[in-house]
């Protein structure tokens, strides 16, 4: 049988310890090599590459990271650093070397993400859902901050954390990588309206959304609904439900054993040909490539 179908690569749940006097960890890895496999845990990650080189899976994004990268990644997010395979040599002479904060979201209380002065720290928390690479000359001052906390201990971990929340919060140079399909969320949404919108597709992208249905919600006839969606997101209604459907099939395709025939109904398409047209559009891949080229890469056990 061939390697790729096997059995489904559903992700492993990794448990993340920590002190019973410490509400989040902080760790600092040096070895030769380590090999996390594909999973996810409940709290958010933050880490740094300091050094090491290879390819990031998360959720169903692939992208090489290298020395000085910094991602900040959502709670239950599948992920995967794949280092390279120079550092599984047995004469290896180069190390991997990171450091890696674990918080719950509402590790500060309840209240906290709440407050005006949060807003820039809630928004990029929100983001993370879908997994972030921080870069500008942030991503080096929070570097900094992460070293200091390694040693940190008290009220001090906690005034660290934030300072580095709020300095990533500021940049400006941060990229979303999973799909909205993948990992939907509604949560950075301000406009009520358009978030009802969002929150029906999700519900129903996998059936056939008439477009009176969906005005709607926005209370607006269906002649002006496109013009209206456009001029909000910056993309048509369609091209939206289709990157819902396409970022859906790559986790099934990731996650499931399902026949790429019958995936594609599922994913709300009306026939073989639109899948794998919008699929190509989208990814750049056939459905059958990405599926082999993301599970051999990564190579689950």
């Amino acid at each position: 049988m061939n390697q790729f179908f096997q059995k489904p690569n559903r992700p492993q749940h990794f448990k993340i310890a920590k002190a019973p006097a410490q509400s989040f960890h902080v760790e600092h890895d040096f070895s030769p090599h380590f090999d996390n496999k594909w999973h996810y845990h409940t709290e958010l990650e933050w880490v740094h590459i300091n050094q090491g080189s290879g390819m990031l899976f998360i959720g169903d994004h692939a992208t090489p990271f290298k020395a000085g990268d910094m991602f900040l990644i959502g709670a239950e997010l599948p992920h995967y650093f794949k280092f390279d395979t120079k550092y599984f040599m047995e004469d290896a002479m180069q190390a991997v070397n990171t450091s890696a904060v674990y918080f719950d979201r509402n590790f500060f209380g309840e209240d906290f993400l709440h407050l005006p002065e949060s807003k820039m720290i809630r928004t990029l928390l929100d983001e993370a859902g879908r997994g972030i690479r921080i870069g500008g000359e942030e991503k080096d001052l929070a570097a900094q901050i992460v070293k200091k906390m390694l040693n940190a201990d008290g009220l001090n971990r906690i005034v660290l954390l934030i300072e580095a929340l709020g300095t990533i919060a500021s940049s400006k140079t941060r990229e979303q990588l999973s799909s909205i399909g993948y990992m939907p969320g509604t949560e950075l949404i301000s406009d009520p309206r358009i978030k009802a919108i969002f929150d029906y597709s999700y519900a129903n992208f996998k059936n056939q959304i008439r477009l009176d249905e969906i005005a709607s919600l926005a209370n607006v006839c269906p002649s002006s609904f496109c013009r209206y969606f456009k001029s909000r997101t910056n993309k048509t209604y369609s091209q939206f439900l289709i990157e819902i459907r396409v970022g859906y099939a790559c986790r099934l395709l990731i996650e499931t054993d399902r026949v790429i025939k019958q995936l594609c109904y599922e994913c709300g398409f009306n026939n073989s040909a639109c899948f794998h047209k919008y699929f190509k559009l989208i990814t750049g891949k056939s459905p059958l490539t990405f599926q082999r080229e993301f599970r051999s890469h990564r190579m689950v056990a």
